[in-house]
């Protein structure tokens, strides 16, 4: 199988309101980075690709991080950890079938 090519931009920091919620500090980071979600969804078409079925989106944010280490000499690639549940969202709302890959549970913070 090919290696997909993945976009590893460096990242852009908006700047958040004092009182930015999880979704709202999630939307203007997308909304800056569009490319961290095409990443991400490369990454989920490679694993499946390869047959296995379930993932964790942990995996998939430290893959990001480790790639972009060893391919560039930029900044570091700050993804934030709380926007994990978001991005698993935003997949399975562009690619339903992806639905039972990740576990998801109820959002406890707006």
């Amino acid at each position: 199988m090919s290696q997909m090519q993945l976009d590893l931009a460096p990242l852009r920091t908006p700047d958040y309101a004092p009182d930015a919620t999880i979704q709202e500090r999630f939307e203007a980071f997308h909304e800056l980075n569009p490319h961290v979600l095409d990443a991400l969804e490369t990454l989920v078409r490679q694993f499946l690709a390869s047959g296995r079925r379930r993932l964790a989106i942990g995996a998939l944010f430290e893959r990001l991080r480790w790639e972009h280490d060893i391919r560039t000499t930029g900044d570091p690639f700050r993804l934030n950890n709380t926007f994990r549940s978001r991005y698993v969202r935003l997949m399975i709302e562009r690619n339903p079938s992806w639905a039972d890959v990740f576990a998801t549970r109820e959002l406890r913070a707006a």
